[in-house]
Parts: structure tokens; sequence; C-alpha cells
């Protein structure tokens, strides 16, 4: 355990990555403070698939049974072809087989509850301190210590500093410079409905994927299957700008007319006037660190949602980050840190681009190809296949730092 009184981490970012860090340093005995750019601590957002590979960090966050309880074990994950409704591939999440495979469960969880449990359990620990209305402007790492420059004049000293602060991260562009996000052409929009409302024929138990030629539409049950969330993806002619877009789109007409019945009922229950979120992702680097400096996250390696890791990847980070952090050599912890992660993390980018631009959007022949390839598999192929993802992530030792 740490106990070292001198000055805390700085974490930016509040998040689901930044929260779980917060809290892994604090359960080892680090002081912590959180820097929020948002004026309070607010939880947002929509329902968030999860792999059985985020368990063994909510063991060490001391969060699983929390999640579990607010979570669903959905029977499957399916892939349904968009024009005629043949179910393309399915993983058998809810089975006995899966469970003794990957020993942890598949679920389904309304990301709100999943943030709420992170930012309660960093409340109720001393160790932590949550500054909001934070603005990051500028930093200085002199070797011993890492001072935060933010707006409105404030300077803030830590003993080093991690940006969990997403996509466009403010802490990756201070160190790295690199510009906007990779742009790729497609919009997602986002929507939960009372599953009352839901008065069609659809699977209501599942995590469903209608794949189609440009476009795509996931929906699943959360919070005991009272609501029904829905998340539509679809390519745009026009030309994106980062972060939040202008809807309705054109494109749209297109997509509804090659559309299944039960796609367009789906269709009906988004309400696409409102803004949708441009997809962008970034290429895979070796290094996200400098110094007392380092990123986590989708700050370090952003990555389309075609596996639903993001937020599995950013846990990884802040448990593996905090285990080696308590090694006391910082700058060696955060490269131990690249060299630990950076392999997996590349790996979930690549496939997911590679899945997103060759199965979920594919047209024409390519789409009778995917679906040759993808049917001819048995669940030990599909179990087979994610094998290097689900069963997990071992965690460098503090020993391993310190060297």
């Amino acid at each position: 355990m740490v106990t070292d009184a001198g000055d805390p981490v700085l974490v930016v970012g509040a998040g689901l990555g930044g929260a779980a860090l917060a809290l892994a340093l604090a359960r080892k005995g680090f002081r912590v403070r959180v820097l929020e750019q948002a004026p309070e601590f607010g939880v947002i957002g929509f329902g968030i698939q999860l792999g059985p590979n985020v368990f063994p960090m909510f063991d060490r966050l001391g969060i699983t049974d929390a999640v579990l309880a607010q979570s669903i074990v959905p029977n499957a994950v399916m892939m349904v072809d968009a024009a005629d409704g043949e179910i393309i591939a399915s993983i058998p999440t809810g089975k006995p087989s899966f469970r003794a495979r990957f020993k942890r469960p598949y679920i389904v969880i309304h990301r709100v509850d999943l943030h709420r449990i992170l930012l309660d359990a960093c409340a109720a620990n001393d160790n932590v301190e949550m500054i909001a209305d934070c603005q990051v402007e500028g930093f200085d790492d002199d070797g011993r210590c890492v001072r935060v420059r933010a707006a409105g004049n404030r300077t803030i000293e830590g003993a080093a500093l991690i940006g969990a602060d997403g996509i466009r991260s403010t802490v990756r562009q201070l160190m790295l410079n690199e510009g906007e996000p990779r742009m790729i052409g497609y919009v997602a929009h986002r929507t939960i409905v009372p599953m009352d409302q839901v008065n069609f024929d659809v699977d209501r138990d599942n995590v469903v994927l209608w794949s189609g030629d440009g476009f795509h539409i996931v929906h699943y049950p959360l919070r005991d299957r009272t609501l029904f969330n829905i998340v539509t993806v679809f390519r745009t002619s026009e030309d994106e700008p980062p972060g939040d877009t202008a809807s309705p789109h054109p494109d749209l007409a297109r997509v509804y007319r090659q559309s299944h019945p039960t796609m367009k009922a789906l269709w009906a229950m988004m309400d696409l006037s409102h803004r949708g979120w441009a997809s962008s992702d970034r290429d895979p680097i070796r290094r996200w660190s400098r110094g007392r400096v380092t990123l986590l996250g989708d700050a370090a390696h952003p990555t389309l949602q075609t596996f639903a890791q993001g937020a599995c990847m950013a846990i990884e980070d802040a448990v593996c980050l905090a285990e080696l952090m308590a090694g006391g050599d910082y700058a060696r912890a955060f490269r131990t840190y690249e060299n630990a992660r950076y392999l997996r993390t590349a790996r979930v980018q690549f496939e997911s681009r590679y899945l997103w631009d060759n199965f979920y959007h594919v047209g024409g022949i390519e789409r009778e190809v995917a679906r040759a390839i993808w049917s001819a598999r048995t669940d030990d192929d599909m179990f087979d296949c994610l094998a290097w993802l689900y069963d997990g992530f071992d965690l460098p030792q503090p020993s391993e730092a310190a060297a």
C-alpha cells in the first residue's frame, strides 16, 4: 500500500476510464485528484456491452456485485441480415458452454448505472478528490512533479498526470500534437425507449445487430428489460466534422428502402432530429507516455465500437496502471504500462476496423461471402475466435516497473 502523503496523482477526465483509475489508485492508498471539464459530475449515456475480460478488473475495484445487480446477461449476441432477417452468426453468451469457456459473463448495462457505481465508489473513498469545471490548458513536467495549468489561472500540482479525457484528449494533443481523429464517414444515433412502447415483433432478450450495405442497427434490453436500447449507424455522403453532427441525412432514404420490416419499425422509434455522433478512431501507436505523463482508454487507443470493447480496454488500462504505479517510479511504470498494453489494444483497434469494413457494412457478393464465412462457424469456433480477447489480460506486477 502507498503511504506517501505528498502530491496526489492527477487524472484528467471523470468518465468510465478516469473514474475506474481513480478508484483503482485510491484502493492502493494513492491520493487522487480527478479534474473534469464539465461543470458537474453528471452521468449520461445509453446502453453498453461488456465482455467477460472486464470482470477480473471489476473484482480488483470491488464493484462486481454492484455491476451484476444492474446488468442483464443476454442469451446470445447475434448478427442478422438486414435484408431478409436471417441470422448470420450467433455467440451463445447465455449458454453454460460460454461461461465454462470464459469463466465470466457477457453483460449489457445502462452506461449511467455503471458510471454511477464507479463515481459513488470514488465519492466514498477519502483518497479521491473530484474537481469539476476544470478545463486543462497545459502542463509542465520537471521530472519531480507535474504542474497542470487550468482555465481561470489555476495551477494544480501532482506527482503524475494521466489523461483519461477521451478520443479528443487535451492531454494527448498537448503531448503529441496529432490533430483530429480519423473520420470514417459513418454517423451513429442512439436512443432508449420504454419496453412497453415496443409494440412490434422484435427480439427483446438478446443483443441483435442488423447488418446491411453501409449501415447497421444494434438493440438490446436494459434495466430488468424495462428499457430498450437502440443504436443505428449509417454511412453518410457528407463530410462530417468531429464529434456531434447534425441530422437527419438524405442517406437515410437509401438505407430505409433496403431495410427489413423489423428494421423499418426500429427506425421509426429513433428520434433522428437530434444530433448524432460521427464515428472515428486513431491509428495505433506504441508510445503514449512522456516522463510522468501518460494516457488511458480512448485518449491512448480509441477504437471503433465493433467489438464493444472501448470501456473494457479503458478499465483494463486503469487496473494495470494502478498495479504498476505501486512500484513508486512513475516514469518507469508508464513505460512498462505501454509495453504491457499496446499490442492488445492495437489488436482491438485493427480487428474492429476489419470487421467494420468487411462484415458489418458490406453488400452484394461481399455480403454473400460474409454470410458463408460466419454461418459455417460452430459455437466452439466462435469461442476460439474470441479467446484472445475474452480470456483476459495478465496484469503485470509492480516489480516489473521497479526493475
